[in-house]
């Protein structure tokens, strides 16, 4: 798929497909290492080691791995390209328990309502937003709408969704939160000081009144 000025082709498999047909290896905006603080506080201190962690649209990142080098050894991975669910799918991956699927983060079909602890999401969601931040076009409502209703399906009550983006939050936060369904935090990453900030957002689901 030919890549267009305003990023549309990133919500369809075809491009990733051939994105990494072609090349892979590339981590999306921060490495574990770069992340690890954040990690620290929010999943390694926080969780058990058996906790159920999803990672949404994963690519080729080794955060997974790195992760279950730690001791998390139950992890999946979901993303719609096959040709990276293939290439990730290695004999290490397998010997560490991570699984890999095939599967659409907006249609997430295999699994059923709140079986995951942890959901962890770097770039994907951004990839679906494209056009006027202001105001987004139909398609980014309805796309990142499936996505965040998908996550807050799938998690445990007490579940947490870790969300990685480049964005600026007075644009994302609206995406994340369209149904006032979620408590929100977040964190200013900042390991360079003459890189632009990322921010990591913690959701959790509101608490629900009897």
């Amino acid at each position: 798929m030919k890549e267009s000025s305003d990023g549309r082709e990133l919500s369809h498999a075809d491009y990733w497909d051939d994105r990494y047909a072609n090349a892979h290896g590339h981590e999306w905006f921060k490495t574990f290492a770069a992340l690890r603080p954040f990690f620290e506080r929010q999943l390694i201190s926080q969780r058990p080691q058996d906790s159920r962690i999803l990672h949404l649209g994963s690519g080729d990142s080794t955060i997974p791995v790195d992760l279950a080098r730690l001791g998390f050894r139950n992890q999946l991975c979901v993303d719609f390209s096959k040709v990276v669910v293939d290439m990730m799918n290695t004999a290490e991956a397998r010997q560490l328990s991570i699984e890999w699927r095939q599967g659409d983060v907006r249609d997430l079909v295999d699994l059923s309502d709140g079986c995951i602890d942890v959901a962890f999401d770097k770039g994907t969601l951004d990839a679906m937003i494209n056009g006027s931040p202001w105001s987004p076009p139909d398609d980014v409502l309805e796309n990142t709408r499936k996505y965040m209703d998908e996550v807050l399906r799938v998690l445990k009550d007490d579940g947490v969704f870790l969300y990685i983006t480049f964005r600026q939050p007075h644009f994302v936060k609206p995406l994340l939160n369209y149904g006032d369904q979620w408590e929100l935090e977040m964190e200013v990453l900042q390991d360079d000081p003459n890189a632009f900030d990322y921010h990591a957002f913690i959701l959790r689901k509101t608490a629900r009144k009897d």
